[in-house]
């Protein structure tokens, strides 16, 4: 089909390709589906090497295609059984698959042109599709694709068939070979037919499925209706599946109350010692992690997991003991840490890492190894034990590195050891091993504006908020750039638009404090850093700039202390150290504390040796 219409004063003829969206027919991108089985065989045709690009988004949105698009991208995970892929994607991953999704039809349509959508049954989609279609809309140029939301023209007739006929139908779809309808029709279909275990066990297959995408909602949907036709006795293995998976959806999606009513339920119906701590450590992350801080409890989360290490110390076969024992070890580590006794958490980490080596064959459980080893490392840096930290993420990423999250990581450390080019290089390795995420491009402005490469720390900023507009942490970062770019307009606007969201924000008060200062407006500055300072004390920026606008207005005495809170809390090999140093040595000079002063240009000498103005100083 196709229909024409007037972009940019010329008449372009479009494609138009009609999908439905309705999550019952092919689980949770019914449309995003359909709709890269219409564009993926052109792109293999026209561009192969965008379908290699964006194969695990491809995969993941269009299972049916995984025949066509082979996995160019496969960390350790993939590569492993199932029953070893403990890894849960963040509610956060269907993001990243849009993002790829889009950027791979916003690449194919400018080589083979326009396309307009007509999208049936938007209300019954799942929110893994709608967020796809928001992110089409709001990623691709309206020249290049147009979606419409289209109603029926009448509503849809009731199923009129037997509880026999949706039977047969289920075993015909099943026949197909097709992941996707196995995520939608056949459990519908199963669920109205004339066996309650058989379409339990469709619901499990649809949720085990859809968790490893990090389709939470469509997990939690399909987990509740299968369970309440799941029996804990005549189908153990089945039940058990579909609560785990269930409270785990729940939970990620920050609706931790009906997790734990799933969870409550099933601790009166199984009496499995590794089941029952399987719930137990569930609850200690929920106390832990609750998404309200108010509700967090360490203390229960403390009685609940020491619960599940308890049943687990009981478990008679080792391997399995390493696993389920290690797991919850790990947990408690978790716990210890946010107790603020990381010591102690490092203790736990290395008895779980241990039980692993000791009674695990080297080839088996790798996804458990890499996690405990990235815990380690992640707690050596917490500890002040930088060296030990590199040598871990070093050794995680040989054994991982198609993993992106670990360059995250461990460039974050080499950026705050002072090496700037290897954590950018980290940076853009995470970028190229990974889905599209607003990370690796907020780190590399980090290290970009570091390097005094305002405009590229600016566009890496942007990026990061098309890629997440809601991404909060960009625009403060994003707004002291356009001050010191003397942007001060678009500063102005930047911060606003993030304090009408986050009125609190310390990070955008600073920001909004620099525009101040640098406007002249030095009391509404001074505000604005004295506001950001009541909601974080511990923030070094804003100790800083307070302490700048204090020694720039005639009070030399309290830029001092300004400045050396604000070199207390930044680590000596931050990028940041030698200006931080200069500025407090300024202010010691005007106040007559010259060997003070002295002392603070060599220290920031040794860190900057190139930097001409420090050198200045020196030799007055």
């Amino acid at each position: 089909m196709h229909r024409d219409r007037v972009v940019r004063n010329r008449v372009v003829r479009n494609r138009v390709v009609r999908v439905g969206a309705d999550r019952r027919l092919r689980g949770p991108y019914t449309a995003g589906g359909a709709l890269l089985h219409t564009l993926v065989p052109e792109a293999l045709d026209a561009a192969p090497e965008l379908v290699a690009e964006h194969d695990i988004e491809i995969r993941a949105v269009a299972p049916d295609l995984r025949d066509r698009v082979r996995a160019r991208r496969r960390p350790i995970a993939a590569h492993r059984p199932r029953a070893e892929r403990i890894l849960v994607p963040a509610p956060r991953r269907t993001l990243r698959l849009a993002n790829g999704i889009a950027e791979f039809v916003r690449d194919l349509l400018a080589r083979t042109g326009p396309l307009a959508v007509e999208l049936l049954d938007h209300a019954e989609a799942d929110p893994a599709d709608r967020e796809l279609v928001a992110v089409l809309r709001r990623r691709v140029p309206p020249e290049l694709l147009t979606i419409d939301t289209l109603r029926r023209a009448g509503a849809r007739a009731a199923s009129a068939l037997t509880p026999r006929e949706h039977d047969l139908r289920a075993d015909e779809l099943i026949a197909q070979g097709l992941i996707g309808p196995r995520l939608g029709a056949v459990p519908w279909h199963r669920e109205r037919g004339t066996d309650p275990r058989r379409a339990a066990e469709a619901y499990r297959f649809a949720t085990e499925w859809c968790l490893e995408q990090g389709c939470h909602h469509s997990v939690a949907e399909l987990g509740l209706r299968g369970l309440s036709l799941a029996d804990p006795d005549a189908a153990p293995e089945t039940w058990w599946g579909l609560v785990h998976d269930t409270a785990i959806a729940l939970g990620a999606l920050g609706r931790e109350d009906e997790a734990e009513r799933v969870l409550m339920e099933a601790r009166g119906r199984t009496t499995s010692p590794l089941w029952h701590s399987t719930i137990a450590y569930t609850l200690a992350m929920h106390a832990t992690r609750h998404h309200d801080p108010a509700r967090r409890d360490l203390d229960a989360a403390l009685g609940w997991v020491n619960t599940g290490i308890a049943l687990c110390g009981l478990l008679p076969e080792p391997g399995e003991r390493a696993v389920k024992l290690g797991f919850d070890l790990n947990g408690r580590a978790l716990i210890e840490t946010r107790r603020g006794r990381p010591d102690e958490a490092l203790r736990f980490v290395q008895d779980a890492i241990d039980l692993a080596e000791r009674d695990l064959p080297d080839d088996a459980q790798l996804v458990h190894k890499m996690v405990l080893r990235a815990n380690k490392a992640q707690l050596y840096d917490l500890l002040g034990r930088t060296a030990d930290a590199l040598a871990e993420w070093d050794a995680v990423i040989a054994a991982d590195p198609e993993y992106p999250d670990y360059y995250i990581d461990r460039g974050n450390l080499l950026y705050k050891l002072g090496r700037v080019a290897d954590a950018v290089a980290d940076y853009e390795t995470a970028i190229e091993t990974g889905l599209p995420f607003p990370e690796p491009y907020f780190n590399r402005a980090q290290a970009r504006f570091a390097a005094g490469d305002l405009t590229g720390a600016l566009a890496d900023l942007d990026h990061a908020l098309e890629l997440d507009p809601g991404f909060a942490e960009a625009r403060p970062n994003r707004a002291g750039i356009l001050v010191a770019l003397d942007r001060y307009d678009e500063a102005r606007a930047a911060c606003d638009e993030g304090l009408a969201g986050t009125p609190d924000d310390p990070y955008l008060r600073c920001a909004l404090g620099q525009v101040e200062a640098a406007a002249g407006r030095h009391l509404k500055a001074r505000e604005a850093f004295d506001r950001a300072l009541a909601q974080d004390a511990s923030m070094a920026t804003a100790w800083a700039c307070r302490g700048v606008l204090s020694f720039e207005t005639g009070d030399p005495a309290a830029a001092v202390r300004d400045l050396s809170r604000a070199l207390e809390l930044t680590d000596e090999a931050a990028a940041e150290t030698p200006a931080l140093l200069f500025n407090r040595a300024m202010a010691l000079r005007a106040v007559g504390r010259e060997d003070e002063a002295r002392a603070d240009l060599e220290r920031a000498g040794k860190l900057a040796p190139g930097d001409a103005e420090i050198q200045r100083g020196l030799a007055e």
